[in-house]
């Protein structure tokens, strides 16, 4: 594998002569994706991306030499770069997926904004509440002139369709509780998310000054950039990898705001490897809705796997990844039938409404930039209880967790 030194200059060429070219795109014009972030996740949503009619890859920026090898078996035509705000100068880039640790989305949506880019941002939306402003300082200065689509993909499945036709008032009475489920296991010696640290991740073929951005000054170390979900200057742990999803769903189906406030509660039980963020926990969340949204979560029995209850005095709507049915509360609605969904669901769904959304095709993203903002939030006040050991308040006029 060829040093950063080599890199840079191998790819310098691919920084003159590029085209000028609008960011207004016709319903049939190709979309020309770029790329920030090439790991596994960003190389998945690329590939979906490309996958779709019209859309071709044409430029990727990541930190680490050989993740830009990688996307080069993808789009062998894609220009490849170490500094993202180099491929976002690129005039041929009408849209840029990000898919990089969680506490540089900030930066990368809102550089990608100012250059006039469509983005799509991975989840969690926002690290934290300050980075969430940010960004939304940057959206509404780019006064819709482009599409942002958050990366909560749930929002794009056939179950939501299904779940506001059964949210009817009659069908479900008062809403007060949703209680959700979320369960792994691995193998023995295999924890969650554990990656291997590969030779050649090195300063020399890392940029570990853009890898840390905002974060804490640190001294190189390969464990941090390849497990980078194990540690909270970088993660949210499984909160922002996982409840984010299953609160997305429920966000979007009954329009939920900010909760009032939010206690976590778990440890590090199982995985003594290093980590920071807990393997075990259960989170609390009240809203002012009268509701309350409770998840828990654990790495080492998957026997409850993932799932969700919404439950109303006359009905309960039961959903998990794979179905969504109505179940009828018989002291209330005693001749009521339940109820299947039968929405169904394409896996490259919400990138196609991405991909939509740029060409005027659709108005509005399933997963617009105000939901990923609210998501955002609930997620940090959870984590932030979970490290303060308290309880977290939102206090809407100061837009301050407290």
């Amino acid at each position: 594998m060829q040093s950063r030194r080599n890199f840079i200059s191998h790819v310098a060429t691919g920084l003159a002569g590029t085209l000028a070219a609008s960011n207004v795109l016709g319903a049939n014009e190709r979309v020309r994706i770029g790329m920030i972030g090439a790991g596994d996740r960003g190389r998945e949503i690329l590939q979906q991306a490309i996958s779709l009619p019209n859309v071709e890859c044409v430029a990727a920026a990541d930190v680490y030499t050989k993740a830009l090898e990688a996307v080069k078996t993808i789009a062998p035509g894609a220009r490849t770069y170490l500094d993202h705000r180099r491929m976002l100068e690129d005039k041929d880039v009408d849209a840029v997926l990000i898919a990089t640790p969680q506490h540089l989305h900030c930066q990368h949506f809102t550089d990608a904004l100012s250059a006039g880019k469509h983005v799509y941002q991975e989840k969690t939306m926002a690290f934290s509440v300050d980075h969430a402003k940010r960004m939304r300082a940057a959206y509404q200065k780019d006064a819709g002139k482009h599409v942002v689509q958050v990366g909560h993909q749930w929002t794009s499945t056939g179950a939501v369709a299904d779940a506001v036709a059964f949210n009817r008032p009659e069908n479900m009475g008062k809403i007060t509780m949703i209680h959700a489920h979320m369960y792994r296991n691995t193998p023995h010696g295999k924890p969650q998310w554990s990656r291997p640290i590969y030779p050649d991740m090195t300063p020399e073929n890392i940029i570990w000054k853009s890898f840390l951005g905002e974060a804490p000054d640190h001294a190189f170390d390969a464990n941090r950039y390849r497990n980078w979900r194990f540690f909270w200057d970088y993660s949210g742990g499984n909160v922002y990898e996982n409840m984010c999803h299953q609160l997305s769903f429920w966000y979007k189906v009954m329009d939920l705001k900010i909760p009032r406030s939010a206690t976590m509660n778990g440890g590090l039980f199982l995985w003594k490897d290093g980590r920071e963020v807990p393997d075990t926990m259960n989170v609390t969340m009240e809203h002012e809705e009268e509701l309350l949204y409770t998840w828990d979560s654990g790495f080492g029995n998957d026997q409850l796997k993932i799932s969700e209850d919404a439950l109303g005095d006359n009905g309960t709507i039961s959903h998990t990844p794979q179905a969504i049915r109505y179940v009828p509360q018989k002291v209330n609605r005693r001749d009521a039938n339940e109820m299947m969904g039968t929405t169904r669901s394409d896996p490259k769904a919400h990138m196609q409404n991405f991909i939509d959304c740029i060409r005027g095709a659709q108005r509005q993203p399933n997963c617009p930039f105000e939901l990923g903002f609210r998501i955002s939030i609930a997620c940090r006040m959870a984590v932030d209880s979970y490290r303060e050991k308290r309880t977290m308040h939102w206090d809407p006029v100061k837009e301050e967790i407290v």
